[in-house]
This record gives C-alpha cells, sequence and structure tokens, in this order.
C-alpha cells in the first residue's frame, strides 16, 4: 500500500478499525483505549492510510491542550500484513509535519514495556526514553503511570529543527 495514501482520520473509520484493532495485536484487549471521541474531535491531527472500510494504518495524535508547544501521539495501528512497508514511518513524519505546523516543538508518546517492538521503533524514529521513577528489564519506566501495575516507558522526541529520522 501506498503511504501517499494517507489522509486525515474519519469518524467513519472507527468502526473498521475498532473491529480489528485487537487482531492486530494479537488478541491482546486494546480497543477500549481508542474510543470513538478521538475519531470524531481528534481528526484533524489525526491520520490513516487507506480508504475508508479498508484502513491498513492510522495515527491518533493531537496538540496538547495543557502544553500547546508539545504534541502526543496516542495510539498508532499497522495492519500485520502491511508491518515493514514504511507505513508507520510515513505516519509518524506527516504528524510531524502537521503539528511543527501548529506550533509544536516536540512529541511524546508512551508505551508498555513489554512491547520491545514499539521501544526499538521509537528510538529508530530518534526518540529519547525519559528518565522513569523505576525500571524493568534494564528500560526505564513510570511506575502506575495508566494506573496500578499500568508501568509505561515515555518517550519525547525534538521537532524543532525537523529533519528525516
Amino acid at each position: 500500500m501506498s503511504t501517499d495514501r494517507i489522509r486525515n482520520l474519519l469518524p467513519d473509520d472507527f468502526d473498521q478499525i475498532s473491529s480489528v484493532v485487537d487482531d492486530w495485536w494479537g488478541g491482546r484487549p486494546v480497543r477500549s483505549m481508542i474510543p470513538r471521541l478521538f475519531f470524531e474531535h481528534f481528526n484533524s491531527t489525526s491520520l490513516a492510510i487507506g480508504e475508508p472500510g479498508q484502513v491498513v494504518g492510522f495515527l491518533i495524535g493531537f496538540v496538547s491542550p495543557s502544553i500547546p508547544a508539545s504534541a502526543y501521539i496516542h495510539f498508532v495501528g499497522v495492519d500485520p500484513s502491511q508491518r515493514s512497508e514504511g507505513l508507520a514511518r510515513s505516519m509518524y513524519e506527516s504528524f510531524f509535519g502537521k503539528v511543527t505546523a501548529l506550533g509544536c516543538k516536540e512529541v511524546q508518546c508512551i508505551t508498555s514495556p513489554i512491547n520491545s517492538g514499539s521501544i526499538a521503533f521509537h528510538k529508530k524514529m530518534g526518540f529519547e526514553l525519559l528518565r522513569g521513577t523505576g525500571e524493568i528489564d534494564g528500560v526505564p519506566v513510570f511506575l502506575n503511570h495508566a494506573g496500578p501495575g499500568g508501568h509505561r516507558v515515555r518517550f519525547r522526541r525534538s521537532i524543532e529543527h525537523q529533519s528525516e529520522a
């Protein structure tokens, strides 16, 4: 699938994406992390690849209302059959461009400490791991960031002088 098909996420994308996202995560129940409100209220900075009903990748992100110079990537998904095609990288780069134009100087995001693929991807994309309140398997984590036992790895990347990662 060509990355030139990157477009804004639409409210109509919700049904298709929410029906496949758990499968894309190998059966891990993640659907609750992408409620319809993201598709309705954050679609000007959120992205999809594919026609409605045939989305193969999406990125939910927004400018922080509390820290306007910071953008936040909440959730990214790519159909497993389309991974290693550069879709996530292309969506990240498109997002960086959008939020830079809106005045952002940095992008932040999180992942689970068990998601080694995500950690490696973010490092490759130029994100730094933020020093946390603990460590799991040598990875700095923010303990209980998402509630009791919800440890998360936090990332930050400057986009002030954005260049190709």
